[in-house]
């Protein structure tokens, strides 16, 4: 990589340097940082993540807006190409290929566009099958524990 590579990469989406940018410690400082069209989709995609597990807790994991309920739950984010909502769980988006086909996805991942933002019923569709997939896990590692 040569120094313009290596620059253009550093670049943020404003054209700010990302390594002078200080990390976000909550989901509305990371909000602030994107466009208008990504933070509307985003802000859209946590309401409706608050909606389908309301005992889940906001946080900041990896530099990325997440929720915690029984272990991490979801997150969500923005590149300069794309939104995602990352569902932490590789079985999960297997269980929902057919409903997932549409969209372009990798193994816990599901990538949309901002002005095309995920159905409201699929999030919740898919924040119900991850809380219950956390609850099953956290009760079996009690169980071993005792």
């Amino acid at each position: 990589m040569n120094g313009r590579q290596a620059r253009l990469r550093r670049r943020g989406t404003y054209g700010v340097s990302v390594e002078n940018m200080p990390k976000p410690t909550t989901i509305d400082e990371y909000l602030a940082t994107r466009p208008p069209d990504q933070r509307a989709a985003l802000e859209q995609l946590r309401r409706t993540i608050k909606a389908a597990a309301p005992g889940a807790e906001e946080c900041i994991s990896y530099q990325l807006p997440a929720f915690r309920y029984h272990g991490m739950l979801v997150a969500f984010g923005a590149t300069t190409s794309h939104c995602a909502f990352y569902l932490m769980s590789a079985s999960t988006v297997a269980a929902h290929a057919t409903e997932l086909q549409d969209y372009d996805t990798s193994k816990g991942t599901i990538r949309f566009q901002p002005e095309q933002p995920l159905p409201a019923a699929l999030v919740r569709k898919l924040v119900k099958a991850r809380v219950a997939e956390n609850k099953v896990r956290r009760g079996s590692s009690r169980r071993r524990a005792t």
